[in-house]
């Protein structure tokens, strides 16, 4: 009797950690790659700041469609910094082991930062709809207050509907592999270490990815679609042209959200990690954070406006 519980006992016996590989089949050569990761990090920390600060200090930024970029700023640099630190301590300082908690909490993070990112340009795209469908209703639809209302509803929906899929993969039992051939502590990167059924993970990830993100994908083509056939029955070349362009900035960063449900799928056909997918999966994380401050800069006058005024202030006080 006691020889079987000692069996039973050690076969359902826990890793205390997990080893994070790096990119799969590049390992001896992968630390190059933090000069590049370090840059997007610091442009996607750095330009955020600058942002955000440039929409506090000038007052004609406190626009609705501003203060929802200033949200994305703040998402922007969480998800950034929930994947980067740990990431260039892999490659400078070898430090590839994390523990059971800090890695559940990892792939809780990011979920939750990428769904929130989703929510903010669903936000934005139902901005610019009404304000080029409906601009005389503009500012009594779009509120200080539903702004507010909106942004605790998507830090509530993703904070709480994320939940399940760092429960589930802690609820797994990993007796025996705890090396994981990737950067980052990815959902269905850990649970396939696990020895009994990760099934349920899977399936979790995918309605997640679908339900969530897809949801918020399919509004947002359906707002943009509304403007475009709003847009194209203007007689005002001009107008025509001065309405594309304020909808183009989150039209180029959108695209980057259709990659979350490529790596899904992905990630549930492979048997094993390979390099594009991780690698996809990591960028996606760090690009658009550092990518997004940089469009909306370039694309919009009002910004490079407030950038010139609070730079020329900075020179004034020195």
């Amino acid at each position: 009797m006691s020889a079987s519980l000692k069996a039973f006992n050690s076969s359902k016996s826990q890793v205390s950690e997990f080893i994070l590989l790096g990119f799969p089949g590049i390992h001896s050569w992968q630390h190059w790659l933090s000069l590049p990761l370090t840059l997007l990090y610091l442009s996607a920390i750095g330009t955020n700041v600058l942002i955000l600060i440039i929409i506090c200090q000038d007052p004609s930024l406190k626009q609705p469609m501003y203060l929802f970029l200033g949200i994305l700023s703040v998402v922007d640099m969480g998800l950034a910094t929930t994947i980067m630190p740990k990431i260039l301590a892999i490659f400078w300082f070898d430090a590839k082991v994390i523990s059971l908690p800090e890695c559940f909490a990892q792939i809780y993070a990011i979920h939750c930062f990428v769904g929130m990112e989703s929510g903010i340009f669903l936000c934005m795209a139902f901005d610019r709809y009404v304000a080029i469908c409906y601009p005389l209703r503009y500012s009594s639809i779009i509120t200080n207050s539903l702004i507010l209302k909106a942004t605790l509803f998507m830090v509530l929906r993703n904070g709480l509907c994320v939940i399940p899929v760092p429960v589930l993969a802690a609820q797994r039992n990993y007796c025996s592999r705890n090396e994981i051939d990737h950067c980052l502590c990815s959902n269905l990167g850990v649970t396939s270490l696990a020895c009994d059924d990760r099934r349920p993970n899977s399936i979790r990830q995918l309605i997640l990815a679908w339900v969530g993100m897809g949801s918020d994908l399919g509004l947002i083509i359906l707002s943009y679609t509304l403007i475009l056939r709003s847009v194209l029955r203007l007689n005002s070349a001009e107008a025509v042209s001065k309405a594309l362009n304020t909808c183009s900035s989150h039209l180029i960063l959108i695209l980057f959200y259709t990659v979350v449900v490529v790596i899904s799928v992905t990630h549930l056909a492979e048997t094993k990690a390979t390099l594009i997918p991780v690698l996809l999966n990591v960028m996606h994380n760090i690009i658009p954070p550092s990518l997004n401050p940089i469009v909306y800069a370039l694309r919009t006058r009002e910004l490079r406006r407030g950038f010139q005024k609070v730079f020329c202030r900075s020179l004034q006080e020195k």
